[in-house]
Formats: C-alpha cells, structure tokens, sequence
C-alpha cells in the first residue's frame, strides 16, 4: 500500500514560500473557468492543504478555513468581508472555489506579514550560507511504498506520479529507495517476475540523506560520493523531502 507523509514546516526562506503560495492561488484558476484543469479538483485540494500545513502549521487557522472552503463554508472563518450574498446567482460549486481562493489570499498575506516581522539578523544569516539551500530546490511530496509491495506496483506508481524513484517503508520508518534504473535493470537484466518479486530485493539501503540547510552544491557531491541520484532531505533528523538529479539540474539550468 503507498504511504503519503506529511513534512514538518521548513526553515525556508519566506520568499520562496510566497511564490509558492501565489502560484497555488494561480493554479486555481482553470477550475474558475480560466483555462483547463491538468489535475482534478481532489487532487488539488490535497496539494494545497499540504501546501498551508508545510508553510504555516498544521494547526494554523487557515488550513481549518480551507478545509471548509472546500465544502463552500469558509466565510467567517478569515477576513472574508466581501464574499458574495445569498442569491447572487452563482452556484455552490462556483462560491466553494472562490472561498477557496480567499483563503489562499489570506495565506499569502499572513506569510508576506512574517516576512514583513522577520528579524533582519535572521535574513544576514540566510544570506551568509554558501549557495541555495537544498531545502529550496527539494521535492517537498513524499512518496513512498511498502517494502514488501510488488515490483509491478513501484512502476505503476513511478509512471502514475511521474516519478524516479519512491522511498520505501517496512511501516515503521523509512528503510530504502527503490529507483526507475534499478527497476528496470532488475526486471530486464535479471528476468525477475515484476508481479512476484517484492521492491526489497531490488531496494538501495540504507536511505542516504542530506539536511535541508546544507548547499546545493554539497548534494551534487554527496551523489558522485554514493553513485546515486536520489537523497532524502532531512531536518532535526527527520526526513521532509527528497532531491534528485533533476531537480538539480532544473536548477542549473535555470528551471524553476
């Protein structure tokens, strides 16, 4: 069964936060009508209830103001002073989306008002790392699967989530990376039954991991060091994320 975690807020800077708020806000656009959704309304909603958990706190207001946003009964949870009147002519789908866009409006305002508050030491001692943080070029989702899944499964996952490779758990913790080269290299070069063979066998242990704080660049190093091209991303000893060589790469080429 695939396993969805929650990662604890990152030390981050509030900029990239931002940007990542506004385009939420952004991608909610199609579902307005501006534009063709790429993804379904369900699974937009989990991103961006991920999104204010990761950024402003599980227990933050807002993140409760869009959870009922979604079932069109956010008004009076945040500033919502202008919402539309009963009557007005719009459904309650269309009211449920604009709810949801105000919320996400309010999210943006309360993390420019801590950017705002941010002790300027805070910003001189950011600025005095070498390079961007790992952190700020992660991929926060992480995915992962059991063990003791199928090979069939991991691909099917991989090709579903257009992803590399998926972390692998034994329901307890994290043990291992199961990767699309290795998949592939297994099933193909070994003749392995991709619907019997458990990921385990074809797992790379123990997970290699980098803290989030660290420069990018001490990841390109880590990678050529332990000839892989995945990383767990940790903070205070837990894992919040993972980085690839895509990711790296998007970032040297200048690809946001």
């Amino acid at each position: 069964m695939a396993v969805r975690t929650t990662p604890k807020p990152l030390r981050i800077s509030l900029d990239r936060s931002i940007e990542r708020m506004r385009k939420q806000l952004a991608e909610l656009g199609p579902f307005l009508g501006k534009g063709k959704p790429t993804r379904s309304l369900e699974e937009y909603d989990m991103e961006t209830e991920r999104l204010i958990g990761d950024l402003l706190g599980q227990t933050s207001d807002l993140l409760h103001a869009y959870e009922y946003a979604e079932v069109g009964e956010a008004a009076g949870l945040v500033n919502m002073t202008d919402e539309a009147p009963e009557g007005a002519g719009t459904d309650g789908q269309r009211q449920s989306l604009l709810q949801r866009g105000r919320v996400l409006e309010s999210c943006v305002s309360e993390l420019e008002a801590r950017r705002a508050a941010e002790p300027k030491k805070t910003k001189a001692n950011r600025q005095s790392l070498i390079g961007p943080q790992v952190a700020e070029h992660m991929s926060s989702e992480i995915r992962s699967l059991s063990q003791d899944a199928s090979l069939r499964e991991a691909g099917q996952l991989m090709q579903k989530w257009k992803l590399g490779s998926l972390l692998l758990t034994d329901q307890q913790r994290y043990v291992g990376f199961i990767t699309d080269s290795a998949l592939a290299r297994e099933v193909v070069a070994n003749g392995m039954n991709p619907n019997t063979t458990p990921v385990k066998q074809c797992m790379r242990a123990p997970v290699i991991g980098i803290e989030g704080v660290r420069p990018i660049i001490d990841a390109v190093r880590l990678m050529k060091d332990q000839a892989t091209r995945h990383l767990a991303v940790t903070q205070d000893g837990q894992i919040i994320g993972v980085i690839s060589v895509s990711n790296i790469l998007r970032y040297y080429s200048g690809v946001v």
